[in-house]
């Protein structure tokens, strides 16, 4: 595989969670950014967090996703105990801010998220997981812990040779909106919620 980014700036980033190495990959025919986000963990299998971006909900604590939940989780558990952070941007499954927030408007009037991005001409999800493999290779990580409850993920990274062991990321939702968006996620995207 030819090389898609590199490394362009590290620091140790403190947060509300922890402390964190935390770097900066670019990619090279893009020149997108993304963000890695690195706890020492001593010699065991890593926690690991592949975090598609979501302005809405990691910002702004959208109702419409789970999104900032999930990434708070894992970063409250990668900081307890070890682990990587790959926040790619790729917002709205790859879709990007405009579609996205032109699907949440057809969610609001009655479609589900699926149905949304089917309105629009775009695919249900049109994430890729190139670069997080990059990136964990870089880390020269070959066994990991996933924080997922997406089965896509786990099999992009088993079919390029990674051992994977799904850690599941269970987020309570008390909204109608949000419980439907779950319901969809798993009824028809096959999340595993449980």
């Amino acid at each position: 595989m030819k090389n898609l980014l590199e490394k362009t700036a590290q620091t140790v980033l403190e947060t509300a969670f922890g402390k964190f190495d935390f770097a900066v990959y670019r990619e090279n025919e893009t020149g997108k950014e993304h963000i890695v986000l690195v706890k020492a963990w001593n010699n065991k299998i890593p926690l690991v967090r592949i975090h598609s971006e979501c302005a809405t909900g990691d910002l702004f604590g959208s109702k419409y996703c789970d999104c900032g939940e999930q990434l708070h989780l894992a970063l409250k558990l990668i900081a307890k105990d070890g682990g990587i952070v790959i926040y790619l941007r790729q917002e709205g499954r790859g879709l990007g801010l405009t579609n996205k927030i032109l699907a949440y408007e057809l969610q609001r009037q009655g479609a589900d998220t699926v149905e949304a991005n089917l309105k629009l001409g775009r695919g249900i999800d049109e994430r890729n997981y190139d670069i997080a493999l990059e990136i964990l290779r870089s880390l020269r990580v070959d066994s990991l812990r996933l924080l997922t409850n997406n089965p896509r993920k786990i099999r992009e990274l088993e079919d390029a040779g990674l051992s994977v062991v799904r850690v599941p990321l269970q987020i309570k939702m008390s909204s109608a909106r949000a419980k439907r968006y779950l319901k969809t996620k798993k009824e028809k995207m096959g999340h595993q919620l449980i």
